[in-house]
């Protein structure tokens, strides 16, 4: 369950001399959510989206408010965020990785990650594993990033507009394996998206 309790949390400008120079991007925001749902976040730019993921990822800490996921906080708690895999909007990899490489890592990472399940989805993808990270197209870069969460087999899963960039195949597939671990494993979702077709 995660539980987000009166959330603030402000930016400061470059060069900001006083408080009002801040860039506020969550104010006071309240929500829970229960397990094996999907939670769909819409909003403009600049909304708070991106900012609220990192904060429930670990990766930003929250100015003021609560954050709860499984009844702990998760920043500087390496024990809950083994439960949870962030996909950021653009995810950074190292361009001398191959597929394999990145597989290995998370497996270090993240204790239920199957090597087994890495290669049958990169098998269902089309994506060879022992190809350089760096010779995908950004479609392959977000493929092979939903591949290595479901590898992960965490219990919170939270996508930054996961969805952009693939094609209606490519996506389509994408929605049924995150559904299907939802049915087969109670798989939580929370999802950012500007499309609201895709997160109906």
């Amino acid at each position: 369950m995660v539980e987000i309790y009166n959330v603030t949390k402000s930016y400061g400008a470059k060069n900001a001399i006083s408080k009002a120079d801040e860039i506020m991007a969550l104010l006071n925001l309240s929500i829970t959510m229960q397990e094996g749902e999907v939670f769909g976040l819409v909003g403009t730019n600049g909304a708070g989206k991106t900012t609220l993921l990192r904060i429930l990822a670990g990766v930003l800490k929250e100015d003021d408010g609560v954050v709860l996921v499984d009844g702990q906080k998760v920043y500087n708690n390496p024990e809950i965020k083994k439960e949870i895999f962030f996909i950021p909007d653009d995810p950074y990899y190292f361009p001398a990785n191959k597929a394999k490489d990145l597989s290995d890592y998370y497996a270090c990472v993240y204790p239920k990650y199957s090597k087994e399940r890495f290669l049958a989805l990169m098998k269902d993808f089309s994506l060879n594993e022992n190809r350089h990270i760096s010779s995908f197209s950004k479609g392959m870069r977000k493929q092979l990033a939903i591949i290595i969460a479901l590898s992960a087999q965490t219990k919170y899963l939270l996508c930054d507009e996961t969805m952009d960039g693939l094609d209606p195949v490519m996506r389509q597939a994408a929605k049924s394996l995150i559904a299907k671990d939802m049915t087969d494993r109670g798989l939580s979702a929370i999802m950012t998206s500007h499309n609201l077709r895709e997160l109906e």
